[in-house]
């Protein structure tokens, strides 16, 4: 291997010299792009390119990447492929100084800041896959109704890669209002905002039959890139790729193939036994008696009786617990089993009074937050046998 000397090598004298706090910002967002099990270690590296006042970094595993902009001055034309851990590691370590980087002979980069000094092995620009891109944009949508949308839902993806329609969520238009579902066959969550999206006068036709599958790592990404829930998304779409522009930010995220069930169908509609419970003494009850469930199973049963809900699990190597609410209830009694991990996961992203929907011990039951200003959201759950 060709070793730097101790002082810079002659390279192209293409030099960047960028603030440490900004620029660690963006290659904190792209850690989670990178490919981690390194099968094609190229994966594992960020391209640099800058020119002018700035920078753009890009990671990608083929199925998403990542672009990021940041302020710099740049002279001469930056181009670097680096080890993207070891870069962030050594910027996250360094002072809040000014980080100053210099192309050198084969590909060797110099970090310099302060009275620190890094020569890191880079490869060539040559290696790193081509990532596509795109000018304009379909539609845009508030990043805060975006993020609710995938907070709303995100959780019910399934996590069997075999079922490959199912790893990502649906998205779509219902009279210009986005909404998203997401399913693993045994419960759905589904999320529909209610303002409009604006669309692009040249997109119209192409986006009201706009329905696409987004993959779940494209949707973690963008549920960190939507975090601080300002500004505006904007959507678009080729025949392969969707693209999410945030701010300075481009993701691109192949699109799922495959059909999504038909979810209308799984919305019960005929559920006339009704209660609403208080989220949060809802949630700590659950909790408390999933103590005691089967750890594979997570099986609890709940209880329904006049003015009376008992939820209780049971383990014959561990034990047993029970928990009494009162409700306000007149109907039928019944019974029935839930996944206890299904009910919090739904839980934990409702605000508020939910109304449980029921028909008997063997049908799907819908659960409803009623003060969700602005959302339609709705999750079911399908119940589960107890032994």
């Amino acid at each position: 291997m060709t070793r730097p000397a101790q002082s810079l090598l002659p390279g192209d004298g293409a030099t960047v010299s960028v603030a440490r706090t900004p620029l660690l910002r963006e290659l904190t967002f792209l850690q989670s792009v990178i490919e981690r099990k390194n099968t094609i270690p190229i994966l594992s590296t960020i391209l640099i390119q800058g020119s002018g006042n700035e920078i753009s970094i890009v990671a990608t595993d083929l199925d998403v990447s990542l672009r990021t902009v940041c302020p710099a001055e740049v002279t001469g034309q930056f181009t670097a492929v680096v080890q993207a851990r070891k870069f962030y590691d050594i910027v996250r370590n360094l002072p809040d100084e000014q980080i100053h980087l210099v192309l050198s002979e084969n590909n060797w980069v110099l970090i310099t800041s302060g009275a620190s000094e890094f020569h890191l092995q880079g490869q060539s620009k040559e290696n790193f896959p081509a990532t596509p891109t795109i000018q304009t944009f379909d539609f845009t949508i508030p990043a805060a109704t975006f993020n609710g949308l995938i907070t709303r839902t995100a959780f019910a993806i399934t996590t069997e890669e075999s079922r490959y329609a199912l790893n990502g969520a649906l998205f779509k238009l219902v009279g210009g209002e986005p909404l998203m579902v997401a399913t693993d066959g045994h419960r759905l969550a589904l999320a529909q905002a209610r303002s409009a999206v604006a669309v692009a006068a040249q997109a119209a036709a192409r986006v009201e039959q706009l329905q696409v599958i987004i993959p779940k790592k494209a949707l973690t990404e963008l549920t960190k890139l939507t975090a601080e829930k300002t500004g505006d998304v904007h959507v678009s779409k080729d025949e392969n790729h969707l693209y999410f522009k945030i701010g300075e930010r481009l993701l691109t995220s192949r699109m799922l193939a495959g059909q999504f069930p038909n979810y209308d169908l799984v919305i019960p509609r005929a559920n006339d036994k009704t209660i609403t419970v208080k989220r949060d003494a809802f949630t700590q009850a659950v909790r408390r008696a999933s103590l005691m469930a089967d750890e594979r199973s997570h099986g609890i049963k709940v209880e329904l009786s006049a003015n009376r809900l008992q939820l209780s699990a049971q383990s014959a190597d561990i034990g047993q617990a029970r928990e009494v609410m009162p409700i306000e209830y007149a109907g039928e009694s019944l019974e029935v089993g839930f996944n206890s991990q299904y009910v919090l996961d739904l839980l934990n992203v409702t605000e508020g009074d939910v109304t449980v929907a029921l028909k008997d011990g063997q049908n799907p039951v819908l659960f409803t937050p009623t003060a969700d200003e602005h959302y339609d959201f709705r999750a079911v759950v399908m119940p589960m046998r107890l032994i």
